[in-house]
């Protein structure tokens, strides 16, 4: 699986519920236990609301708090943790999650940097990693998963999900497969008539 070092994975604002699942929406990821997994989360990021934000700042006191941003004081793996943020844009006031590695010197300034820039494009579109990652952290765990030892060998530990197929009932696709058609069912309708965006 290739991710992108900084990318959204969620359209529209997460409620508690939402929020919670996707903190670990790999978490049926193979061989979840053994080495390190940071570079799944590493850079992944979502909108949540007021209350959420403020839910999460007061669980624990912050590692360290920052102007607009806070960091958790526990660590999802390694040396990656959650970031959260307040952020003026167009005007609002709005509250991201982010996964930053604070190894990597300045990490939560380009998250920051990164979300202002997709959230300030004149059209709210989407690219095609967006909606994937929409899909997969939108769909429930029964329907999506990891390609096993089933599938052929370089398609192994690859995420699927459940696609129905009509007369052929349901079956497993890889995500990265999925056509345009099949992405625009699996998206809510809304978001089906976003335009494309060019990623930069």
């Amino acid at each position: 699986m290739t991710l992108s070092p900084i990318r959204k994975i969620y359209q529209g604002i997460a409620d508690r519920r939402q929020m919670f699942r996707m903190f670990d929406r790999h978490a049926q990821r193979p061989n979840r236990w053994q080495g390190d997994d940071g570079a799944l989360y590493r850079g992944e990021w979502f909108e949540i609301g007021e209350a959420e934000h403020d839910y999460m700042f007061e669980i624990l006191p912050p590692l360290f708090m920052r102007g607009e941003m806070f960091a958790m004081r526990e660590f999802l793996t390694g040396s990656i943790t959650s970031i959260f943020f307040t952020l003026r844009i167009d005007g609002r006031i709005r509250h991201f999650h982010g996964y930053c590695d604070l190894a990597d010197k300045g990490s939560p300034e380009r998250m920051r940097a990164a979300i202002v820039e997709r959230e300030t494009r004149p059209v709210r579109a989407m690219t095609r990693e967006e909606r994937l990652e929409h899909i997969w952290s939108s769909t429930h765990d029964n329907y999506r998963g990891y390609a096993g030892e089933r599938w052929p060998e370089p398609m192994r530990g690859q995420r699927t999900v459940m696609l129905y197929g009509g007369a052929e009932g349901t079956f497993l696709k890889l995500l990265e497969q999925l056509t345009a058609s099949e992405i625009a069912a699996k998206l809510p309708v809304q978001l089906r008539v976003l335009p494309d965006s060019i990623a930069a």
